[in-house]
């Protein structure tokens, strides 16, 4: 991989994993909620579920789903389902946590790690990645060196969504503003589903 094409991945990884979509809704929403610490396992399963994905679709998943589209069309039922699911959840939430009330739980490394399969922004970033940055004549090498880069890059940016949500529990601790805060958590994720059914 020249230089240029490693630095048009690295810029490519960088604002696809900062700009917003379901999986940094989630992290600002969580951060707010339950606070930065209580969401490292989130942050974590997003880093490591992405960098699987990409993995998977670089050896292969990508050619699988091509060949059979009725597998493609479940897996973005299921992720739209999913998806909603946790868009409701997020606008139902009334209280920040204080670490006591065991009945509200952030997401857990692998419901993180599991979501990344059914995100669509993260199948468009995968797919993306791999038709535009992997080498044909390297294929292996190309894969492990894209999946790289976005696991160094990709944790970083996803957190910062996290402690941006942490920075506004003191605002948000009013519980009018926080229920109205994640009522447009709730439609903005579910909102990312819009570009999957055009």
């Amino acid at each position: 991989m020249t230089p240029d094409i490693f630095l048009a991945l690295s810029a490519y990884a960088f604002v696809t994993s900062i700009t917003p979509g379901p999986n940094n809704l989630m992290l600002l929403s969580s951060g707010v909620n339950f606070g930065f610490m209580r969401s490292i396992p989130h942050m974590l399963g997003i880093g490591i579920g992405f960098v699987v994905l990409l993995l998977a679709i670089g050896l292969g998943l990508g050619a699988v789903l091509a060949a059979f589209p009725s597998l493609h069309m479940l897996l973005k039922i299921l992720g739209g389902a999913y998806l909603l699911y946790l868009a409701w959840k997020i606008a139902m939430s009334r209280s920040v946590d204080s670490g006591k009330d065991t009945s509200a739980k952030p997401l857990t490394f692998l419901q993180a790690a599991a979501f990344q399969w059914v995100n669509p922004k993260a199948w468009v970033m995968a797919v993306t990645a791999m038709a535009v940055f992997s080498n044909p004549a390297n294929p292996l090498l190309s894969v492990m060196l894209i999946a790289a880069v976005f696991g160094i890059i990709n944790l970083p940016c996803v957190s910062s969504w996290a402690g941006f949500g942490t920075v506004l529990r003191g605002f948000l601790s009013d519980p009018v503003r926080l229920k109205w805060f994640n009522i447009t958590m709730g439609v903005l994720l579910a909102a990312t589903l819009w570009p999957m059914v055009q």
